[in-house]
């Protein structure tokens, strides 16, 4: 059984825009917070965004106090009003493309035109339109509906966002007619339509499609619809509990999609369900290679490999002398903050990994058992390594564990919490900081007790190949870190400037290594590390290009590019 994700699946814009504004002002304030209707049709995010304090209304109150959001698909605009007069402050969520419909038909009623929406009548969205067009909205869900309207003097036809492109082109035709005089606009969102385009290439590959979304969903209906009009089994699901594993039996190839209003973690959750699945289905020995590399991932140990190598490169880059404890300490420093940081960030990994937050839950003994061991072994070796080697990496364990802590402080009568955690950004650089220091810093300390010229230079560019690690997975995280109101590096800059940024540092880390190596800063074999960045910005434009990894692969990949730089540091002692 072979599982991809459609490239459209999941939060359209306009979902995304709406979502980020309400986690946005609930994190921001204290005051009360509600929604005029369902924000978006999700029933996980709407259960999310009740655990934040964020109600819903669905009446009008004579009087209101604190912030109501106007739902994604918008509302008439006497109900905006009436929110206004009540008392609230007023957040307009409703979607870019919905706004656009409401001008055109706001503009075209003023001049004296019908309006004719193409559309659900009881959907919100067309219920909102309806409110711009006045006395003269009409909506038709079916040619016989649109053939049964009066004649019109002056008319246009627009339809809901999210209709079906097909059905539209139906009203097209038709309208071309009978009633070429009317002005038409396609108003169809080009998210909805990519969506319905792909989904019908996408189902014509697999042998089942699984759609992921809420039931009461439009758009998820529409795409379920289409992909089983292809005679494949298509299966319209919320959450991976719903899933007929039963109907997937004979399927060999199984391929995901989502609608417009489906968050990452709810896809995330069907695929690593159906990956477990899929490893059930194999030969022992994929099996087993699939759950030890499961498990050396998230436990961390595959990533501790990885900072034990990037020493050892760092080493070579040096000139220094090859020695196991330098080695040792990154390797157990690493492992012991890095699981400790997760078990305090289940709740993130909750929206983030979902896995991933299962297994912490299910083994933290054994987990807490391995992070103590960790940092013990770290604690001791560099004991060994002298006295001022230990206070570092003491120093070291300390700040990443109060990093995590919240202080609690009393401020005018509210509780706040500035812990260095909520510092914006700082997660992502100071995990680089202490890996460059443990990596790169700590043997020139122990083997020739001082930090050399090359040190620094090779410090630096670890800290660059860890920067970019740590912010493709804050740009996998976006979703999470917004809804818990962490200000990562993407989330300040966007995931597009982030992406240009992290691409721009590893062009930058391919050309250092070359100068270094002439400068006589590193040995001239250096050069070879240049296929670490190289390949890592090759697997940044893959994800450009909406190459699907699932979150165990990408881990498994990413952690792999730092193995690759302690085999390219052997391979350059022995042959050269």
């Amino acid at each position: 059984m072979k599982v991809i994700i459609a490239k459209t699946a999941g939060f359209c814009m306009g979902v995304r825009r709406a979502v980020e504004i309400a986690f946005d002002a609930a994190n921001a304030t204290s005051a009360p917070i509600c929604t005029y209707g369902p924000l978006i049709h999700n029933p996980q995010v709407l259960s999310l965004l009740e655990e934040k304090g964020i109600s819903v209304i669905d009446e009008i109150p004579e009087h209101g106090e604190g912030i109501v959001i106007i739902r994604a698909h918008g509302v008439p605009p006497r109900h905006r009003q009436a929110l206004i007069d009540a008392g609230f402050d007023v957040i307009d969520a409703t979607c870019p493309r919905v706004i656009k419909v409401q001008s055109i038909i706001s503009r075209h009623a003023r001049q004296g035109y019908s309006s004719i929406i193409v559309g659900d009548r009881d959907h919100p969205e067309v219920i909102g339109l309806l409110g711009y067009a006045g006395e003269k909205g009409y909506v038709i869900d079916s040619v016989e509906s649109l053939s049964q309207l009066p004649d019109f003097e002056k008319a246009i036809i627009v339809t809901q966002t999210t209709q079906n492109s097909e059905f539209f082109e139906t009203v097209h035709n038709w309208t071309r007619k009978y009633h070429p005089d009317y002005k038409i606009f396609n108003t169809i969102c080009d998210s909805t339509e990519k969506r319905q385009a792909e989904i019908k290439s996408f189902a014509a590959g697999v042998d089942a499609v699984i759609v992921v979304g809420g039931y009461n969903s439009g758009n998820t209906r529409r795409l379920a619809e289409i992909a089983s009009e292809g005679g494949k089994t298509a299966l319209h699901v919320e959450t991976a509990e719903d899933i007929d594993i039963k109907s997937l039996a004979d399927a060999r190839h199984i391929g995901i999609t989502a609608g417009a209003s489906t968050p990452n973690w709810i896809i995330k959750q069907v695929y690593q369900d159906l990956e477990a699945r899929m490893a059930e289905g194999k030969n022992p020995l994929y099996r087993t290679a699939f759950s030890l590399m499961r498990f050396l991932v998230n436990s961390n140990i595959y990533l501790a490999a990885g900072a034990g190598c990037l020493t050892l490169a760092a080493t070579w880059l040096q000139g220094l002398p090859l020695h196991v404890a330098p080695i040792l300490v990154a390797a157990f420093y690493i492992l012991a903050m890095h699981t400790v940081n997760q078990m305090l960030e289940r709740q993130s990994d909750r929206y983030n990994d979902p896995y991933r937050a299962e297994f912490y839950q299910k083994n933290r003994y054994a987990l807490s058992a391995l992070a103590i061991f960790a940092c013990a072994g770290a604690l001791l070796t560099s004991w060994l390594m002298g006295p001022l080697l230990f206070l570092l990496v003491f120093c070291m364990s300390l700040l990443g564990v109060l990093y995590n802590m919240d202080y609690v402080t009393k401020t005018g009568g509210q509780s706040a919490r500035p812990g260095l955690k909520n510092i914006p950004g700082s997660k992502t650089v100071l995990t680089a900081l202490g890996w460059g220091i443990v990596t790169a810093l700590l043997p020139g300390l122990y083997l020739v007790g001082y930090i050399t010229p090359a040190g620094i230079l090779v410090f630096v560019w670890i800290c660059a190949m860890v920067l970019v690690r740590t912010a493709y997975f804050d740009i996998m995280d976006m979703q999470g870190s917004r809804i818990l109101g962490r200000g990562t590096i993407p989330i300040l800059l966007g995931e597009k400037r982030t992406l240009r940024l992290l691409k721009g540092i590893l062009v930058a880390m391919i050309l250092a290594l070359p100068l270094f190596a002439v400068a006589g800063i590193i040995p001239p074999a250096g050069m070879l590390l240049v296929l670490c960045p190289a390949v890592m910005y090759l697997f940044l434009q893959g994800y450009e290009q909406k190459m699907i990894f699932s979150t165990l692969h990408r881990g498994f990949v990413m952690e792999t590019f730092f193995i690759l730089a302690g085999v390219v540091a052997v391979l350059g002692m022995l042959v050269f």
